[in-house]
């Protein structure tokens, strides 16, 4: 992504990686519970959501700084669900952004803590923004339904109950990877979005960008679980197929699959139509390197 034009991506991802070094250090948390919270936080990605957020809001005339808080709040609530998602009871992942996931390194009692404690402390973050306080609280509701039972959660629940069923059909996975990747993804962008004050019509704009950019995403995270190495995806590839996962390669093949992403990434860019400037240009072309990444 250091290709030009994207040089907004390389600023606001090092602007929340400033932020979440920093904000866990303000709390009196026991040393080796702060070590495993940091462990995975600090382990590096993209900060994509949190971007999105960032980049939404600035697309919607708020400054950045402004939204920093709230959107690092989203980073947090994404690492807390790597962590309980690599445990032995979820997809018993061992490797994670290249290092063993974090109850390898620590053990699971501490990866449980380190979860729930990175999820509790994302409210401190959200409720620290510094924007008017309706505001911040429609957001901070729009990211807890989607962090939460009917969302990510839930998600991850019919992930579970979906695998190594082989009566699940295109739709049972759209819907169940709406709640488990897009609804994070969806609401990165809309409170960007109600940050910044933005009206109905445009909210529900940014609403189906996060949804087809989601989408996209994850059909194309599939894919690369099947084509990817360990080197590239920093975790351990054909996962999905060993352990019965349904995705979109398994039900679709890889050449539909492959069509289907750049059919989201259509959509994706074509909710931004009411946008201009550089933030609207900036999120058309993230969404096209969604179909073109190999990580």
């Amino acid at each position: 992504m250091a290709e030009p034009g994207m040089e907004l991506m390389r600023l606001r991802a090092a602007r929340v990686e400033e932020y979440l070094a920093a904000c866990l250090r303000e709390r009196a948390i026991p040393e080796r519970l702060l070590a495993a919270m940091e462990y995975s936080l600090l382990a590096g990605g993209k900060r994509l959501r949190p971007v999105l957020c960032l980049s939404c809001a600035a697309m919607c005339g708020i400054e950045e700084a402004g939204a920093l808080p709230f959107a690092a709040s989203i980073e947090l609530i994404h690492t807390y669900s790597l962590i309980h998602d690599d445990l032995p009871a979820m997809d018993n992942d061992d490797l994670r952004r290249g290092r063993p996931t974090n109850h390898k390194a620590f053990d699971e009692a501490t990866a449980i803590l380190a979860g729930d404690g990175l999820l509790t402390e994302a409210f401190v973050c959200m409720a620290g923004t510094r924007l008017p306080p309706e505001r911040v609280l429609a957001a901070l509701a729009e990211l807890a339904r989607a962090a939460g039972a009917a969302g990510m959660v839930g998600g991850q629940m019919l992930d579970m109950e979906y695998t190594g069923v082989d009566t699940a059909d295109i739709r049972e996975l759209a819907a169940m990877h709406a709640r488990k990747t897009g609804a994070l993804i969806r609401a990165s962008c809309l409170c960007g979005g109600l940050l910044a004050g933005a009206g109905a019509e445009l909210a529900a704009a940014l609403a189906r960008y996060g949804e087809a950019f989601g989408a996209a995403f994850q059909i194309v995270d599939d894919i690369l679980d099947v084509t990817g190495t360990a080197e590239q995806l920093g975790k351990t590839p054909g996962k999905d197929a060993a352990q019965g996962k349904l995705t979109y390669p398994s039900l679709l093949g890889l050449e539909r699959s492959r069509a289907l992403a750049l059919e989201q990434v259509g959509l994706a860019r074509s909710s931004l139509d009411a946008f201009s400037g550089p933030d609207a240009e900036f999120l058309r072309r993230l969404a096209l390197l969604q179909a073109e990444r190999i990580s």
